[in-house]
């Protein structure tokens, strides 16, 4: 069996802040990680790694220093490494995120089963993971929270707003998995010094894939953000410290005051 986790290093979000002037991320000093679902797709297939003895193979779209990212998959136990990274790819959109990553999965091959975050932090879209499922063609649950494998299947649990349901599709498929899923394990220190010392990662460019000029990256994106901005601060709250009658009183008017009631 081979499973095939794809992920994302993105900026830690709780370090993130936007230059005013141009609405761009400060990515200078600011931390990066593996994007936090994905680590959670990456312990479901070394659950698989551990049960069924699946291969696990992770595969990422950035720049150079998302090696990182790599490694520490690899430390945490996956079996290979594969890096997409060109000047060709930058700029894109999920879409052509999702065709560059289709790309790569069929030049791998032969494989049972896609695993994916539910969504990156950076983006919040959820749309890679479908959309790399459409590439392929392939049977797509989104939202998985548990899953088991049968003959040629898989069986998933899928989080609803009002529970759950359990769908089962054909092999090979694409889950996206959320963070309710499991708990992701931490590398292990020879794990750690493996990956940094004798483990390789395998580099793509966009000539190894095969693909069309102008299909890929920023003039093979359909979509393009024209400007990213911080909510302007909310204004600052009141406390009425009077008598519970005289407060509703109070309340009431500024209500009205700002049309939200009428009379």
């Amino acid at each position: 069996m081979r499973v095939i986790v794809t992920i994302k290093q993105v900026p830690d979000t709780n370090e993130v802040k936007l230059d005013p002037k141009t609405g761009t991320l400060i990515r200078e000093g600011v931390p990066s990680i593996i994007n936090p679902e994905d680590k959670n797709a990456l312990e479901e297939a070394l659950k698989l790694k551990e049960s069924a003895g699946a291969e696990v193979i992770v595969i990422t779209m950035g720049p150079p220093q998302a090696d990182d990212a790599l490694r520490e998959a690899l430390a945490m136990g996956a079996d290979q490494a594969i890096l997409l990274s060109d000047r060709a790819f930058a700029g894109a959109d999920t879409w052509a995120t999702a065709t560059t990553l289709g790309l790569a999965v069929k030049k791998i091959g032969d494989y049972d089963l896609i695993v994916a975050g539910r969504q990156a932090i950076d983006g919040d879209t959820a749309q890679v993971g479908p959309q790399l499922a459409e590439y392929l063609e392939i049977p797509q649950i989104t939202y998985v929270t548990e899953l088991e494998l049968g003959e040629g299947k898989v069986q998933a649990k899928r989080k609803m707003e009002d529970g759950y349901e359990v769908i089962e599709a054909k092999l090979p498929a694409l889950l996206t998995i959320t963070k309710e899923a499991n708990k992701p394990r931490y590398p292990t220190a020879p794990g750690i010094i493996s990956a940094y010392r004798s483990r390789q990662v395998t580099l793509w460019k966009s000539q190894d894939l095969n693909v069309e000029p102008g299909t890929l990256g920023l003039d093979g994106s359909p979509t393009q953000v024209r400007r990213s901005f911080s909510p302007p601060a909310k204004e600052p709250g009141e406390t009425v410290t009077v008598s519970p009658d005289e407060a509703a009183k109070a309340i009431l008017s500024r209500l009205k005051l700002r049309n939200i009631i009428q009379g």
